[in-house]
């Protein structure tokens, strides 16, 4: 692996980092593509991901720039039931827990189509929503009447909004701090945006999850950083935010749910003291000394994770081959980031998936990159009927077996690779 490409830590600019997995040159996982690009050279870039031992955090090597992959987007979280429920129970939480009412301020950063603040903006809590898809913004504000600004966050927004009288009570930040490529200037802009009692509720997918269980097609340009605790609490610290709580979720394959508030009079805070109104959680302390203990910045705990995805891939080859022998038709549900990283590492194609299907009526009629399969609606597979559906989207598989009930009943059936090949 070229460690030269990412000489310093994204968070604490350590050099050293050490390789995990390289899974080459790929095209960008969300770039679907329209049927006259389909004969246009598709650019691609390296995606390998390493480790820094000085403060944990798991990450890609490449920046490909923001304005490439989020002015124009295609994934809107509203099209899954599972998102909405989550989001509908963490707004309800908040408002109840914190009190918010006509007087208070609630942000999302990356607000999508308004999926989240819409509940606040049901229940008459003032929200502002800050996408920078422009596309996904317009739906957030004309289709849910959130009030949604189309920047990308970082500390010079946040001073622009201190200025103009907007700091919030609740911050939130759903599986954006993957994204961010300034990691620092993010959360500095958080410690800016919020009261002085005020909450940043930060949700990430769980490194240790990703590695337990093989999520490796969890890693795609996007995603430039995987977090552990320990690497959130080094990187809010440093910005004079403590990491009041924690919680571990389902959701995603394993998600770090973090609360995270301002320090009192800007004294450095040890995680690992008893908990007092004050001071972290007794989870926090819990979770922080499990991470230590399982070696969150032990190389070696990494590096068993590309036998393993290796693994994977030839048992998943191997059932798909012994099956296209046999004469079947397999068809692919989930047009995801995660199956796109999926297909190309694993070298699938049209020589054996016929099509695929997606609920996101914005992703059908397009094509996958760097694979080309097409993209139907769901109700594609009633109408043909292939023999098999490998679900790329596994995290919502669940909902989706659920939705495909009529198709399993005509006697179709789900292959689900992650985190162990089975068939349902």
């Amino acid at each position: 692996m070229n460690q030269h490409l990412a000489p310093v830590c994204r968070s604490c600019s350590a050099t050293g980092l050490i390789p995990i997995l390289n899974l080459g040159n790929t095209p960008l996982a969300n770039a679907l593509l329209a049927e006259e690009q389909l004969t246009e050279a598709e650019e691609t870039y390296p995606l390998e991901l390493v480790l820094c031992a000085a403060c944990a955090l798991v990450q890609i090597t490449e920046t490909v720039p923001p304005e490439k992959l989020f002015r124009e987007y295609l994934y809107f979280s509203s099209f899954s039931d599972t998102m909405l429920r989550h989001a509908k129970l963490l707004a309800t939480e908040l408002i109840e827990s914190r009190r918010l009412g006509p007087n208070s301020l609630v942000m999302e950063v990356a607000s999508n189509d308004g999926y989240l603040l819409q509940y606040y903006k049901q229940r008459n809590v003032p929200v502002l929503g800050i996408e920078p898809a422009t596309n996904v913004a317009r739906v957030a504000r004309d289709e849910r009447g959130v009030p949604t600004i189309s920047e990308f966050f970082a500390a010079a927004l946040a001073e622009r909004l201190v200025e103009n009288g907007q700091r919030a009570d609740v911050i939130h930040g759903n599986n954006v701090l993957a994204h961010v490529a300034d990691l620092n200037g993010f959360v500095h802009g958080l410690h800016l945006l919020l009261k002085e009692n005020g909450v940043a509720v930060i949700e990430v997918p769980y490194v240790k999850d990703m590695i337990d269980r093989t999520e490796f097609d969890t890693i795609y340009h996007e995603h430039l950083c995987y977090f552990s605790l320990t690497a959130l609490n080094c990187l809010f610290q440093r910005h004079g935010l403590m990491i009041q709580d924690v919680t571990r979720l389902a959701i995603h394959g394993g998600t770090l749910r973090i609360v995270a508030r301002k320090v009192e009079g800007q004294e450095k805070v040890d995680h690992r003291q008893n908990h007092t109104a004050n001071s972290p959680s007794r989870e926090v302390k819990r979770l922080l000394e499990e991470e230590d203990a399982w070696g969150v910045r032990d190389p070696h705990f990494y590096q068993g994770f590309g036998a393993k995805v290796e693994r994977l891939r030839g048992e998943l080859l191997e059932l798909l081959n012994e099956l296209k022998a046999q004469g079947k038709r397999i068809a692919v549900y989930g047009a995801s980031a995660k199956g796109a990283t999926l297909m190309n590492y694993f070298g699938l194609g049209r020589e054996t998936l016929d099509f695929v299907v997606d609920r996101s009526t914005f992703k059908q009629g397009r094509y996958t990159p760097g694979t080309h399969l097409p993209i139907y609606s769901p109700g594609k597979l009633i109408q043909a009927m292939p023999d098999y559906v490998l679900l790329l989207t596994w995290n919502l598989g669940d909902e989706i077996l659920e939705q495909q009930s009529e198709y399993r009943q005509r006697g179709g059936r789900f292959i689900i690779p992650i985190p162990e090949v089975k068939t349902v």
